[in-house]
């Protein structure tokens, strides 16, 4: 699969991704020596965070991309904390259980979570918990415009019927399935975050670390420049020429702990 995940792009927007991982790491409750799993950890800088504040005795971060990773391969990492490339896809494997499965803004790429919960449920041991945090953005202009643009020429031939899913459920449904998996303390929010930007053209940019990359992923490189260009013009034809922008983002956010 092509690596498209840019670290620089991501981290535009730093402070503003980074409050709702806090968020959800305040959800947890900690435990003595705890063993933590990271999925899409991303770059890992929030995964030393994760690790240090539980005092875990043993942190992993995994993610898909080995260029999010890169600047950990030279990191001094402390006691407990390392990192693997691998994909949610795959996990648990044969990683065994842990004390604390956690994803913060990765499980919405992943499909079908009728069928990712119970299998990610199925590495938390006995009193353990799972946090995971996903963007409901789906139904914003950000998003469907993309959908959108994908449908039309050049770009729909291109694609060859390739379409982005929608893999988010409601913060309803969530609680329903991880009631039925075991989960009997349970804790579900819809967050909305005041992200509060420099003009509307930031949004674009927004997308360019996250969304676009799908994008990048199924276009040639130059069809996917003339899909940024189109996008970007019919982005700002829609939102409110607002300077600042306001920009409210939408995350649900779950923690829940195994009855045993």
């Amino acid at each position: 699969m092509i690596d498209t995940w840019d670290p620089a792009q991501y981290e535009k927007f730093q402070r503003e991704r980074e409050q709702p991982f806090f968020d959800l790491l305040g959800m947890v409750r900690p435990e003595p020596l705890m063993r933590v799993v990271d999925l899409g950890c991303g770059t890992g800088k929030q995964t030393r965070a994760l690790h240090e504040r539980l005092q875990a005795r043993e942190t992993m971060g995994l993610d898909q991309s080995p260029k999010m990773l890169e600047s950990q391969a030279t990191a001094a990492l402390p006691a407990g904390l390392h990192f693997e490339v691998g994909t949610i896809e795959d996990f648990p494997g044969s990683y065994g259980t842990f004390d604390l499965v956690f994803s913060n803004a990765a499980l919405h790429w992943v499909d079908d979570h009728d069928i990712l919960l119970p299998r990610l449920a199925s590495a938390v041991g006995p009193r353990g918990q799972m946090a995971f945090q996903v963007p409901a953005m789906h139904d914003e202009p950000c998003h469907e415009l993309a959908a959108r643009l994908a449908t039309a020429e050049p770009f729909h031939s291109a694609l060859r019927g390739w379409q982005l899913f929608h893999a988010v459920q409601t913060p309803r449904r969530y609680a329903q399935i991880l009631h039925r998996l075991g989960f009997d303390a349970l804790d579900v929010r819809l967050m909305i975050y005041p992200h509060v930007l420099p003009g509307p053209e930031a949004v674009v940019e927004w997308m360019k670390g996250t969304l676009l990359t799908e994008y990048a992923r199924h276009l040639p490189a130059d069809l996917f420049a003339s899909f940024v260009d189109r996008y970007r013009a019919l982005l700002l034809e829609e939102l409110e020429p607002a300077r600042p922008f306001f920009f409210p983002f939408k995350r649900i956010l779950c923690w829940g702990r195994k009855s045993a």
